[in-house]
């Protein structure tokens, strides 16, 4: 969604009175454009989007803050020319993917304790599995359905029609039907932990200072189910970051686990189906907007991961 600078300025005068100052990009998403601004000798954010419940699903979370998870308040809400916009507070800090591997081992104790504090979040308001809507609900009755989900092309989902786009590879569309059939094995009997996953800790969702993780940001793909699911991601994407080559994700959150008491019965296969799960979500998102490229690494890597486990 795209507004003229005056366009964006002048909504913001409209929502907050007064001046506003220092309008300038920050990022621009699959589903968002970003803005920082001033008002009132503070800092926002300004979000702008097609999709009124990612900023929904934001202002609902914020209730969870803490100083081991640090999430935005959303301050304001509503329609935009062509979409919808959300005004939130701004947090100072670099993105998460950009830092030396050295930064991001000291990294890991605050990115530990932030995974914890979510697994820690209190849910009983809350009910279901999965994708959750606005209502803080989730969309399925139990974990492994949401796994299994991940094969449906869903005419509601913004994905949709990512399989007959995959079907135009065969050779792709054989090797996710292949992984699919592991994950199915593999989800067979898992513990229906239920616990607020983001979802999508890298892709410029999590800002820094040093050893200190200062924002969570865009709850849009937040979850409710296994709290592996966010060491997943990281342990999935990390071929996709040289610089945190030498890091043993894994390794450092069995020693955290021990440290704090934390019995995770059966967690390498957990972890497996997280990652399989991961990997053909995102096959279906690449084949949706055509990132064919991308596409042709995450088919065998995942069918890889996917193999290991069943072995």
């Amino acid at each position: 969604m795209t507004m003229a600078k005056a366009d964006i300025q002048a909504l913001l005068a409209a929502q907050l009175g007064g001046e506003v100052t220092n309008l300038a990009p920050l990022a621009e998403g699959v589903w968002s454009r970003a803005y920082a601004f001033s008002h009132g000798g503070r800092d926002y954010v300004v979000r702008l989007g097609a999709y009124v419940e990612d900023y929904l699903k934001d202002r609902f979370v914020a209730q969870f803050s803490s100083e081991a998870l640090p999430i935005p308040q959303v301050m304001a809400l509503g329609e935009a020319r062509h979409g919808y916009f959300a005004i939130s507070e701004r947090h100072e800090g670099e993105h998460i993917d950009g830092v030396s591997g050295a930064q991001m081992q000291a990294l890991l104790p605050a990115l530990f304790a932030a995974l914890d504090a979510a697994r820690e979040v209190d849910l009983s308001a809350t009910r279901g599995f999965g994708g959750w809507g606005a209502d803080g609900c989730g969309a399925c009755t139990s974990w492994r359905d949401v796994l299994l989900a991940v094969n449906t092309d869903n005419p509601a989902t913004r994905t949709h029609g990512w399989r007959a786009k995959l079907a135009a590879s065969p050779e792709a569309l054989a090797a996710h039907d292949e992984t699919y059939a592991h994950l199915i094995e593999l989800a067979e009997g898992l513990p229906e932990e239920r616990h607020l996953i983001h979802s999508d800790l890298l892709h410029y969702n999590v800002l820094v200072q040093q050893e200190r993780i200062t924002a969570v940001l865009d709850w849009g793909c937040s979850l409710y189910g296994d709290h592996l699911y966010d060491l997943a991601w990281l342990t999935y994407w990390q071929p996709w970051y040289p610089a945190w080559r030498e890091i043993d994700f894994v390794k450092a959150a069995l020693q955290h686990w021990d440290a704090i008491g934390l019995d995770v019965p059966d967690w390498r296969r957990r972890l497996t189906c997280c990652q399989v799960h991961i990997g053909l979500g995102e096959q279906a998102y690449q084949a949706s907007v055509d990132l064919w490229d991308t596409l042709k690494e995450t088919v065998p890597y995942t069918l890889a991961i996917a193999r290991r486990g069943e072995a």
